[in-house]
């Protein structure tokens, strides 16, 4: 049998499909969830259950969201967990995720993500952001150094600052590639995103930031007067106080944030 097959699911690769099968990996992450009724439990690509069990398993209502037809029809026909699940056959990236928000409850987001997807899928959350407490995902370990990064470093960029504009940020743990089924090339790891209430440095449009970023990461090598010339002076950089000959990674995300809010004023001008 060859390894690529669990529980009779065959792992298909355009779905960057790899399950997670290592119990006590399985306990630490249902442990960092921490289910409950008081929120909306919400679980990205449920895809065999590993996590969809346990966590369905302290709770009323787990609502999935999963794009493969053969594993949605799993899940309907599961023997414990069809009375406890919602479930929302499709594409989570086109998913409308305000639509699973109830009165008075804050979401609880969770998922082993496919790789593939999870940078442009994590910027499709962000939008919800105020509509969600925790989001708890298993990436690709590089993946979540990107996100905790501080400035200065590699790892550091596009994803960092948006990842940290809307949110906390907190590894939670390590995961080497033989708790899957097909083990994995590449090491995971878990991270904790907490949504900030108020965020510590409000932009005045998160679309000016988001093209901002993307313009300064462009070319990592440049200097943020090079790859922002477009954009901000010499005198708007000087007046802001941040030296425009540093390399993109060497800006912080409150300085992101003022550059994006400078160039939304002058286009009020």
């Amino acid at each position: 049998m060859s390894n690529k097959v669990h529980l009779g699911h065959t792992a298909r690769k355009r779905f960057g499909q790899n399950f997670l099968t290592d119990d006590n990996v399985i306990n630490s992450i249902v442990g960092a969830i921490s289910p409950d009724n008081e929120h909306v439990m919400v679980e990205i690509g449920p895809g065999l259950g590993a996590l969809t069990e346990p966590v369905a398993n302290s709770i009323d209502n787990l609502t999935v969201v999963e794009l493969d037809k053969d594993l949605v029809e799993r899940l309907q026909n599961h023997p414990t967990l069809k009375q406890k699940l919602t479930i929302h056959q499709g594409d989570a990236m086109q998913f409308d995720f305000a639509s699973l928000s109830q009165p008075g409850k804050m979401m609880k987001v969770f998922g082993n993500l496919p790789y593939n997807i999870s940078t442009p899928l994590m910027f499709h959350l962000f939008e919800f952001a105020e509509l969600i407490e925790t989001m708890h995902f298993m990436l690709q370990k590089e993946v979540v150094l990107r996100l905790s990064a501080s400035p200065g470093t590699k790892a550091y960029g596009r994803l960092t600052v948006m990842a940290q504009y809307y949110c906390q940020v907190v590894p939670v743990l390590e995961v080497p590639p033989g708790c899957f089924t097909p083990a994995p090339k590449v090491d995971s790891a878990v991270v904790r995103l907490l949504p900030y209430t108020e965020k510590p440095y409000p932009c005045h449009d998160v679309e000016v930031l988001r093209g901002l970023v993307t313009t300064a990461f462009s070319m990592r090598r440049k200097t943020l007067r090079n790859n922002l010339k477009q954009q901000v002076t010499d005198e708007q950089f000087a007046h802001l106080n941040i030296d425009s000959s540093l390399r993109p990674e060497q800006i912080s995300v409150e300085q992101y944030v003022s550059i994006a809010n400078l160039i939304c004023e002058n286009k009020a001008k």
